[in-house]
């Protein structure tokens, strides 16, 4: 008898190893594994690796599982059918399923994942010296199962993941709200172009390049914008920018007699399709702070600044200057107002 209750623990414990084993190592993320092994401990490189490539080492925990309860349990068997007779043969086959579902599959999965981190690192060493003792066998099922696996690379995570972490972080206490907010901006920078986030057309603000300082004083002065387009004749001939801190100094010096076009910088100029993160490394590279958009014709669509860009992740920056905070929304009432005919 107490052969037969050693042979049935010695199953039981494999078969549950390799069960809460197998558990742990699939419920600790790529991410995680990444960050233990940053701390280069041998058990936490092993984690890394085995995260890496899990095919192999999982493949080893399946063939030692099934070696413990198929030819456990035919040892078992024998040793049940010796001691107990054939007449009780039955019964004990029945106990011994229901011990191995519960003892060496619900129990020890259910542990493995709930303590996924601490098992996987106490697992990782031991599973890759397994994986080695087992390699002709385990490189045999590859080729046999490599028809079947999916080609290609798998992402380790994806925008919508990411998003949704950044939610259950912040329900959780993990993260900030606006931290979280943040996060998810920051992929709109990605989504959003320059002709969602511009200043359009009809709300743009403008001065003519032959007009003199004198003549346009008065609009200099009362323009909230640091940066103004200069035009020679329509919106869509566009001489360059000005800067109002250089016009109004302009002015002071005496020079209200000279045109705007003499005091013009070489303005940038982006298509409509330009997406804003883009956007942002053109403004960096470009040392300026404000572009033309232009259609694909060519015509001009509106201007577009760096702080356009920086509003989509922030929203909207209102200063004491802003007589009118969403200058798109007064050109969608122009526009309705005066529909093109």
């Amino acid at each position: 008898m107490e052969q037969l209750i050693g042979a049935v623990m010695l199953v039981l414990l494999i078969s549950a190893l390799c069960s809460g084993a197998e558990a742990a190592l699939f419920s600790v993320s790529l991410l995680k594994a990444r960050e233990f092994a940053q701390s280069k401990k041998p058990s936490a490189v092993a984690l890394l690796a085995i995260r890496e490539k899990m095919n192999r080492p999982i493949t080893t925990i399946v063939i030692l599982n099934n070696l413990a309860n198929i030819g456990g349990s035919i040892l078992v068997g024998s040793v049940a059918a010796t001691v107990l007779g054939s007449r009780w043969l039955g019964a004990f086959s029945t106990v011994l399923t229901f011990m191995v579902i519960i003892f060496s599959e619900i129990i020890p999965k259910t542990v493995g994942e709930h303590y996924a981190e601490s098992i996987a690192l106490v697992a990782a060493r031991p599973v890759q010296v397994l994986t080695r003792v087992f390699f002709p066998v385990v490189w045999c099922l590859e080729k046999i199962v490599l028809p079947f696996m999916p080609s290609g690379n798998r992402f380790t995570t994806n925008e919508a993941e990411i998003k949704l972490l950044a939610r259950i972080g912040h329900k959780q206490g993990a993260i900030e709200e606006d931290e979280s907010i943040m996060i998810h901006r920051i992929f709109e920078l990605n989504d959003r172009k320059a002709v969602d986030i511009m200043t359009p057309r009809v709300t743009m603000t403008s001065l003519q390049g032959e007009q003199r300082l004198a003549e346009a004083r008065e609009e200099i002065v009362r323009s909230q914008h640091t940066r103004i387009v200069v035009v020679e004749d329509s919106p869509d001939n566009i001489l360059g920018i000005a800067l109002k801190a250089e016009l109004l100094q302009a002015m002071v010096d005496g020079k209200t007699d000279q045109p705007i076009a003499h005091f013009v910088h070489e303005a940038l100029f982006v298509p409509e399709t330009k997406r804003a993160d883009s956007l942002l490394t053109f403004f960096r590279e470009h040392r300026q702070h404000l572009a033309i958009v232009v259609d694909e014709y060519g015509g001009v669509s509106g201007v577009v600044t760096l702080e356009d860009v920086l509003e989509v992740l922030t929203g909207e920056i209102v200063d004491e200057t802003d007589q009118a905070p969403d200058l798109q929304e007064v050109a969608r009432k122009r526009r309705a107002q005066f529909p093109l005919t």
